[in-house]
């Protein structure tokens, strides 16, 4: 499994290095900021709709690589997808770095997301990976409070 490991640590740096779709959407229909006030991750998601698929998404902040890769990888696996394929991509992606679920479980293929599994083992880092999860899942439903982790 080393090989596998150093492939999965390769995607999640190259995703912090490298951020996908780091940018202000001016005008973005929807929005929402999230804070880890453990470690200090800050992150805004922008999204623009059109009825319920995400027509495009992007994200803006700064924090520890897993929660900017997380943010990058989700920028590129929500494009294009209507809000109930989120929200179980979401459901998905949280029960496996939980813990609480895996990889094999019914439900939408996770992809690129797979990569941040890993975190189950680190309960410090869950809330690095996901915040930019809950915040998109904010942005959407219009929530007017920042999304923190606590």
């Amino acid at each position: 499994m080393p090989d596998l490991r150093d492939l999965y640590q390769e995607v999640i740096l190259d995703h912090y290095r490298r951020p996908r779709n780091f940018r202000e959407i001016k005008g973005a229909i929807h929005r929402a900021d999230g804070y880890n006030p453990l470690c200090g991750d800050r992150v805004t998601i922008f999204v623009n709709m059109d009825g319920d698929k995400v027509t495009n998404i992007s994200f803006q902040g700064s924090g520890c690589a897993i929660s900017t890769a997380s943010a990058s990888l989700l920028t590129e696996a929500c494009k294009g997808k209507t809000d109930n394929e989120t929200q179980a991509l979401f459901d998905r992606f949280h029960a496996v770095v939980t813990g609480k679920g895996d990889g094999n479980s019914n439900g939408p293929d996770l992809g690129k997301l797979e990569v941040l599994a890993g975190v189950k083992e680190f309960p410090v880092r869950v809330k690095c990976a996901t915040l930019a999860w809950h915040t998109f899942r904010a942005a959407i439903s219009n929530a007017i409070d920042a999304v923190t982790t606590e």
